[in-house]
Parts: C-alpha cells; structure tokens; sequence
C-alpha cells in the first residue's frame, strides 16, 4: 500500500492534481480520501451563528477520526468515511464504505498539518499557486458549488482564509517531499508524479 497526502491552500490546484493522478491509475488502484469529509459536526451551533465557524483552523477537523480509519486502511481494514454538508455545516447521517486500496489519497487544505498523519504517508506532496490564482477559483467555487455570493466568498477570504493560510497551510511546505508550483497548471510535474506512482505499483 502507499499513502500519499496531497496539501496545499484552498484553490491552489489539489482537485486538479488529484484527479490526473486517479486518472492515470486502474480505478480499481486507488482510492481518495478527502480531507473535508472529516470536519467536526457543527449540529449543536445554532445556524445562525455557523457562518463564523473558522473552517481554515486545525481545530475545524476531526483528527483523531481522520487518524484512525487512514491507519485501519494501512492495515488493510475497510472504513466507514463519514459525509459532511457544506450547505447546513454538519455531518450527515450517511458513511461511504472505503475498501483498502493499493494507492490511499488523502487530500486537504491541511493534510500535512497533523504529525501523527504525516507519519502514515508515504509521499507527502504540497500544492503551490499565487494567492491571486488561488483567491479566483476560490470564489468560482464557492458561487457555482457552494451558493455564496461573490462578496461573501471575498469577505471571508480577507477576514479568515488568508491569515489561516500563512499560520497553518503555508509552513506545511517543509514537511512535503514534491512541492508542485502553479497547481494543476504543472503538467510536467503531474507527470513525472503519475509516472513515479505508476512505477510503484509495478
């Protein structure tokens, strides 16, 4: 098995790289994780005040899950990945069974912040981009998939996004073993990586 954790700030590409990586594998191969699915569940806030939830903090996530059902698929057990709804900020009531698989992808803005989770990776990589480059597919995101406004998106990228980024995501770059510049914009790079990972499993 070979865990790979991809890293990097919110919009920086790490959707992009994931998916070349996954579609140059058998689908029978590989298997991703994301980060998100493992925020703490928000159900006890009162929904008027979940929009101040800071979702860029270490202390958004579940950790001590997130460790666990990585190390159970590292002992080749299945797992019951839990589901998260950005719409209402809580954990859904449905799991999505995870069989272990050759290639694990654990993908998140912090997927290199935690040690104990860094130490069940086998590659840690961290994806670059421009805060520029980063803050557009922010907001793209966040209006096409999310239903937020422009001016939302941006509010919020200057009061949280942004400062938690260069406390938390950004000194995670120390801790990556391929640090891949301009985000899934690096064709060069994803394809050394894919060739890299396909080697593996040969």
């Amino acid at each position: 098995m070979y865990i790979i954790g991809i890293a990097g700030g919110t919009g920086s590409g790490k959707t992009t790289v994931v998916k070349e990586i996954v579609n140059s594998l058998p689908a029978e191969s590989v298997v991703v994780i994301p980060q998100d699915s493992y925020y703490k569940d928000s159900s006890h806030v009162p929904v008027e005040e979940r929009q101040f939830i800071n979702f860029d903090h270490p202390d958004a996530f579940d950790w001590e899950l997130l460790i666990e059902q990585i190390a159970r698929l590292r002992e080749g057990k299945a797992i019951e990945q839990p589901t998260y709804s950005y719409i209402t900020c809580t954990r859904q009531p449905e799991t999505i069974h995870i069989e272990p698989k050759e290639v694990i992808i654990v993908e998140g803005i912090m997927a290199l912040v935690n040690p104990e989770l860094r130490e069940l990776m086998d590659l840690k990589i961290f994806v670059d981009a421009d805060a520029d480059d980063r803050l557009i597919r922010l907001i793209r995101r966040d209006v096409i998939e999310r239903g937020r406004t422009p001016e939302t998106v941006i509010s919020r990228y200057e009061r949280i996004v942004k400062d938690m980024h260069w406390e938390f995501i950004e000194p995670t770059k120390k801790f990556a073993d391929i640090i891949i510049p301009q985000g899934g914009h690096n064709k060069k790079a994803i394809k050394a990586l894919q060739m890299s990972i396909g080697f593996f499993l040969k």
